[in-house]
């Protein structure tokens, strides 16, 4: 666990925690995930630019081992919910990325047949319960399914993703307070970023250690260290364990960093950080971080980085064809699954 004092500030990349050395499979396994999230997000800023994807786009180049390392602690029955940023929680709960670049394009094979768009993907034959367009509005559904949960007595988790913009909606506290209270198996995840959009946590929050708002509820509190997958899927994996025996919620804050914008609105979010903040976190990549070890353990050589960022990259390509080659929604499927 990487502690940080409330003076810690944007400019400061967070330091390296030793996690348990990785087995060859699982290192692999990791750095496979990230390296999808990373070439899917880059092939869909590629896309945007060109005009082939429409509305907002966020990404989350920088953050992979956030929603990698989580969610790899799951079971295929758990579930998951995120908010806007949602591309490659979706892709690590095995979401398929030919449907999921489909999504993007808005068309008919999408994950939502072309009406969710980035901001809402959703696969219920995986219990990935969907990106949400506003802010927190995940927090309550994925409490409601830890009380489902507890309901249909079963054993399953809940993971819930949020930004460190939604710790200041009111749901993030009344959820947190109800699941202390009931007992649900929900793990709240605050992927923060440091920015609030555009403004800076230092700037909206009294508290910026996060964690320690669970405090107020009798909640399980810790923060990591978000470029490192290890030590992501490590904590996670602690509070996964603890929901399941004993019923009980965890909020983790995981300090992570994005390498681009908000959006391709904001692609470079010049105006409110500088290029030396931005260099200076890129040094923590969780992409390389993860394989310099794996080189360092002898687990990866070069020849075998190099072929399976090939093959990601052959995956995403296919993805973009399929989007591409799928249709146009047809106008009767307007309202089809829309609640009118």
């Amino acid at each position: 666990m990487a502690k940080r004092s409330s003076k810690a500030v944007a400019e400061t990349a967070p330091q390296a925690v030793k996690a348990s050395p990785p087995d060859k499979q699982l290192a692999m396994d990791l750095l496979s995930q990230m390296l999808l999230v990373r070439r899917f997000e880059e092939k869909a800023a590629e896309m945007y630019s060109q005009g082939k994807i429409g509305g907002f786009l966020h990404l989350a180049v920088g953050m992979e081992a956030s929603c990698v390392g989580a969610i790899s602690t799951l079971r295929s029955d758990d579930y998951v919910i995120a908010g806007y940023r949602e591309h490659g929680h979706a892709l690590a709960k095995g979401a398929d990325p030919k449907k999921c670049m489909a999504e993007l394009f808005g068309k008919l094979g999408g994950l939502s047949k072309g009406k969710g768009g980035s901001m809402h993907f959703f696969d219920r034959e995986r219990n990935f319960l969907g990106g949400t367009g506003i802010v927190g509005g995940q927090i309550p559904i994925g409490t409601g399914a830890g009380l489902a949960i507890n309901y249909r007595g079963g054993d399953q988790v809940c993971l819930v993703f949020f930004g460190d913009g939604a710790v200041g909606q009111g749901v993030f506290h009344e959820s947190l307070n109800l699941a202390s209270i009931w007992r649900l198996p929900v793990i709240y995840i605050v992927e923060n970023n440091l920015y609030a959009m555009g403004t800076a946590l230092t700037r909206n929050q009294a508290v910026t250690d996060l964690y320690k708002k669970a405090d107020a509820y009798n909640v399980y509190g810790e923060q990591v260290n978000g470029m490192d997958v290890l030590a992501v899927r490590e904590a996670v994996g602690r509070a996964v364990e603890r929901a399941r025996r004993e019923k009980s919620p965890s909020f983790l804050e995981i300090r992570t960093y994005r390498f681009r914008g908000h959006s391709m609105r904001d692609p470079a979010a010049a105006v409110y950080r500088n290029r030396e903040e931005v260099e200076e976190w890129k040094k923590s990549d969780p992409i390389v971080l993860l394989w310099d070890r794996m080189s360092r353990d002898g687990l990866i050589t070069e020849a075998e980085y190099t072929a399976l960022d090939h093959t990601i990259a052959q995956v995403v390509e296919e993805a973009v064809q399929f989007a591409e080659a799928s249709p146009e929604p047809p106008l009767s499927e307007l309202l089809t699954d829309v609640y009118v």
